[in-house]
């Protein structure tokens, strides 16, 4: 057995060995992802922040209460020179003042800004559960495409393998024929030449896709160097429909639904802003106690408590003209809005239309690539027999090998861009089975 022959053997057995690993499902893959995905985790963390802050306190419709306390006092040297009599002098003065008491203060009317401010907050909630499920989307759109890219390496590896095949027996039917004087050195050289280049091919291929592995842990946040293997086969869904993805990209997709929310949020921007042209009503109490003491004073000792209330009104008659500018450019977010809004739906429609294109493309070509590898294999399974019976030359089995590698690699490739767009129309959509 030839050196070259038992380093192909040995290349093989590794190849058998790592399909013969766990097997990891594209649904435990997306189960994984959702669970540790770092930009899962964050955007959730968004989710209750946004949870936290829509609450009618951060819209300044609860009242304020403010509770204080001092505690102080001097020590002075005085003299007092009254109008009749001697002066008076204290060394040593201590003086002591003490006070506590709580405020409470309470806007009951504010021009309507607060509820609009809470009708915001709870925009912004939204706005943040969309973030949140835009990431979902994202992040398990880009697991499929890691798997598939990982099932398209794998049959990558297989048909760099059965290339190898081809090889090994032309270089054994070329040392055959040496050996029986009806072949040439060159013959053996030529074929031992091609066969390197294709465990090149098969030793690159194979590196492919352990980078694809690195990638798909790396998505699903576990152990990058954990070893796995996937299924072998990539399945295309055949029946998607242009006019339903539409439908439900325009009810569905995020990108939509949040230019949708920002328009909203501008709307009730304005209405908090007017708010301000109307008076401001506030009621207010509170109740303090305090004590001094201050041996130089006419009074050496004093304390009083009790409790304070009252209303307070105001209204803005002039700032400047600010309210003005500040109502205009409130319009002017109003109407950036709906232009944003336009432009999003425009833009994901032709990014739907552009994927469905591909899709429709890519599934005529596998139909077409697949014809191609029954053909090129035929060929080459002639050829071989021809190259077998000495009837054509070496150069002519390896143009069949090529086409034969060639035709197989595109269908390949066709399949996995078909599944690409395929996800592409699905995430577009906000139609992507978390199951799978």
């Amino acid at each position: 057995m030839s050196k070259k022959l038992k380093i192909f053997i040995l290349l093989l057995s590794l190849s058998l060995s790592g399909f013969a690993q766990e097997q990891l499902s594209l649904q435990e893959a997306i189960t994984i992802a959702l669970q540790n995905n770092y930009d899962i985790k964050i955007s959730k963390n968004q989710i209750d922040m946004a949870k936290n802050n829509a609450n009618i306190g951060n819209a300044g419709m609860l009242p304020n209460l403010t509770g204080s306390y001092t505690n102080g006092g001097s020590i002075q040297n005085t003299r007092q020179t009254p109008a009749t009599g001697p002066d008076r002098v204290i060394t040593g003065a201590k003086s002591t003042n003490n006070s506590y008491g709580a405020d409470l203060n309470w806007t009951i009317f504010d021009g309507f800004s607060m509820f609009a401010n809470y009708d915001r907050l709870k925009e912004l909630q939204k706005q943040g559960e969309l973030n949140a499920r835009l990431t979902i989307l994202t992040t398990v759109a880009d697991v499929i495409t890691a798997y598939y890219d990982i099932v398209r390496q794998q049959q990558l590896v297989i048909a760099a393998d059965s290339a190898m095949d081809v090889s090994v027996l032309r270089t054994s039917i070329a040392k055959t024929k040496l050996q029986l004087g009806r072949g040439s050195k060159l013959d053996v050289l030529t074929a031992q030449v091609d066969y390197n280049t294709d465990t090149s091919n098969y030793l690159q291929t194979k590196n492919a896709l352990q980078v694809a592995k690195i990638r798909l842990n790396q998505l699903m946040v576990r152990d990058i160097g954990t070893s796995f293997s996937v299924v072998n086969n990539i399945d295309v869904d055949k029946g998607i429909l242009f006019s339903k993805m539409a439908e439900m990209a325009e009810q569905q997709n995020p990108n939509v639904q949040n230019a949708f929310i920002n328009q909203r949020i501008a709307s009730l921007t304005l209405k908090s802003v007017r708010g301000a042209r109307y008076p401001s009503i506030s009621l207010n109490s509170g109740y303090s106690r305090a004590n001094s003491t201050s041996p130089t004073g006419f009074n050496q000792k004093f304390a009083a408590n009790g409790f304070t209330y009252g209303v307070t009104a105001s209204i803005n008659l002039f700032n400047g003209f600010l309210q003005r500018q500040q109502e205009r450019n409130a319009k002017i977010e109003i109407d950036n809005s709906t232009l944003t809004l336009n432009k999003t739906k425009l833009d994901v429609n032709s990014q739907l239309l552009t994927a469905y294109q591909n899709y429709s493309t890519y599934l005529d070509l596998i139909k077409l690539e697949q014809r191609n590898v029954d053909i090129a294999k035929e060929n080459l399974d002639i050829t071989l027999a021809k190259y077998r019976l000495g009837s054509i030359a070496p150069l002519e089995l390896r143009e069949a090998q090529r086409n034969a590698i060639d035709a197989q690699n595109r269908f390949i490739e066709m399949q996995y861009q078909a599944k690409i767009a395929e996800t592409t129309l699905k995430e577009i959509s906000g139609n992507i089975n978390l199951s799978n």
